[in-house]
């Protein structure tokens, strides 16, 4: 019975010195989630930490559902959502944990290296429908662009589109992997990623947001001598009333090993 006793406390014990920690959302911000939560937890044991993706939007509906303690998003919180955590007596924190260049990409074989602006509006706005149209050969274009719920597309659609709408029938993809998985694979496709998620089998184009005076590559250099004209904050969200909770990771990934994870893994770090 004593030995019993002593189980009981010892385990007790064990559930209020453990604590588990979700973070969820975006697919941008999920590789600086998933190196930080691996490197947090081994100096850490007794903080476990799981990481998803699923999309800003997932994120924060999950924040405001209370199903994760942290939404990783690669868009602001939007007036709505900040509304319906207000309406429910929450009030919600914006940490900025990194900073990310949204790179344009085309198959490797295109010729087509550079576009401005307007170009890009035409094309993922349906306007523009063959290469030869912006210097290219004779093939049809084949724009991929990310899920509605995905804070990567709502920021393209507003920065790179002025707010126009996305051709009908565009594809949309739930990932960045499966948007680098779809360009490779495409003769005619034309996508945009995160920085961190660049790679040999595509080819990442110079933009231009002065009407083609000047054009630029998507890069680190780029997006920190701020020459890069797509550039955007990457947030983390979690409730005010979460903060004893969170605020271990939160301080860990804006510490200096948690800010060079963030360049580690491809993003430009904040501090």
């Amino acid at each position: 019975m004593k030995k019993q006793i002593l189980l009981g406390l010892a385990l007790c014990s064990l559930a209020f010195t453990t604590s588990a920690q979700k973070i969820k959302g975006s697919e941008t911000v999920l590789p600086i989630s998933e190196k930080a939560a691996q490197v947090f937890m081994k100096s850490n044991s007794a903080n476990k930490v799981t990481v998803t993706g699923g999309g800003s939007g997932v994120g924060i509906s999950a924040l405001i559902e209370g199903t994760t303690d942290i939404a990783q998003a690669s868009r602001k919180i939007k007036f709505s959502e900040r509304q319906k955590l207000q309406e429910s007596g929450k009030a919600v924190k914006e940490i900025t944990v990194a900073i990310d260049a949204l790179a344009v990409i085309v198959h490797p074989s295109n010729k087509v290296n550079k576009l401005t602006k307007e170009q890009l509006e035409g094309i993922f706005t349906g306007k523009i429908k063959n290469w030869k149209e912006v210097g290219g050969e004779d093939i049809k274009i084949v724009p991929y662009a990310r899920e509605t719920s995905s804070g990567t597309y709502e920021f393209f659609k507003e920065h790179v589109l002025s707010n126009k709408n996305y051709m009908s029938g565009i594809m949309s993809m739930p990932a960045n992997g499966s948007i680098i998985q779809s360009v490779s694979q495409t003769k005619g496709a034309i996508a945009y990623v995160g920085l961190a998620y660049l790679n040999s089998s595509v080819q990442a184009v110079s933009v231009s947001f002065n009407k083609g005076k000047s054009f630029t590559a998507p890069s680190v250099a780029n997006a920190k001598n701020k020459t890069y004209p797509v550039v955007r904050p990457l947030f983390y969200y979690y409730l005010t009333k979460s903060e004893s909770k969170v605020k271990k990771f939160i301080d860990f990934s804006l510490s200096s090993e948690g800010q060079k994870i963030v360049e580690e893994v491809g993003y430009i770090g904040v501090k």
